[in-house]
């Protein structure tokens, strides 16, 4: 789920308006100073001194504060279309995947429908998103397994979610969490680099970004954590001009690359 280009999102519209008083921020450890030592850049979560753990506290206070009932931008209607939707938006935007799905949702909203459809109508329409080949193909036998093997209904473990065609930890972590509410995080590209940029998790990969955050992240934000990163990731901490002026934890961000 790449950045959108939906300049009119009501995430976004919300933080240009908000005016809220913003509290002053715990000391945060200068990640850019030679030789620093940050706790949790050096993946010592538990050796965190207090004034780390308030520091993240305080980011993720904020952001609910910005979006209170933070959810996914891909329109669904249940597991089995939340998890096809998800599929399709590897490498492409929600934006895009909606626009292909609403039509395609329509006519064929269960395992058994879309194979009925059959794969050449399927890739009709979905080829406007990057990857449709690929994709058509990973749906089309993600159905067959999910009637074959779970009489078609989305399974509930993550493990039997992960042998299905197209469907990796990030791809089941987003069903987890959106349809049950477990507190997973899904991490994609927005996820990473938010977590990177504010030193919540620090990590090279996003199995230790997203493991780093399960450590990191107290309880009550958990349910909602990958939501607001997201959301935070596309419209505020954007990869290439970041708007760290009326970011609303820019003083809680410790990147050495943070803009004035």
């Amino acid at each position: 789920m790449l950045p959108s280009d939906d300049a009119a999102s009501p995430y976004r519209t919300r933080m240009a308006r908000k005016k809220t008083p913003i509290p002053p921020a715990p000391p945060v450890a200068d990640l850019g100073a030679p030789g620093s030592t940050h706790p949790v850049a050096e993946g010592r979560l538990d050796a965190a001194p207090e004034h780390e753990a308030g520091r993240i506290r305080a980011v993720f206070s904020r952001l609910r504060d910005a979006e209170p009932a933070p959810k996914t931008e891909l329109v669904y209607r249940d597991p089995f279309t939340l998890l096809v939707a998800v599929v399709l938006s590897a490498q492409a935007t929600d934006v895009s995947v909606n626009k292909a799905t609403g039509p395609l949702f329509a006519v064929a909203d269960t395992p058994q429908a879309i194979l009925a459809l059959g794969e050449d109508r399927l890739r009709d329409f979905v080829k406007t998103i990057g990857l449709y080949n690929a994709k058509a193909k990973n749906v089309m036998a993600l159905c067959a397994l999910l009637v074959e093997r779970h009489g078609g209904a989305v399974p509930r473990e993550r493990a039997a979610l992960e042998t299905l065609p197209g469907v990796g930890r990030k791809t089941a972590n987003v069903v987890l969490n959106t349809i049950w509410g477990d507190p997973v995080i899904a991490v994609d590209t927005h996820v990473f680099r938010v977590s990177n940029r504010l030193a919540i998790a620090p990590g090279a990969t996003p199995l230790a970004v997203e493991l780093g955050l399960e450590r990191a992240i107290p309880a009550e934000f958990m349910r909602d954590a990958h939501h607001w990163m997201i959301l935070h990731g596309r419209y505020t901490c954007l990869a290439r001009k970041p708007l760290c002026p009326t970011c609303p934890v820019s003083d809680l961000c410790p990147w050495p690359e943070k803009r004035p």
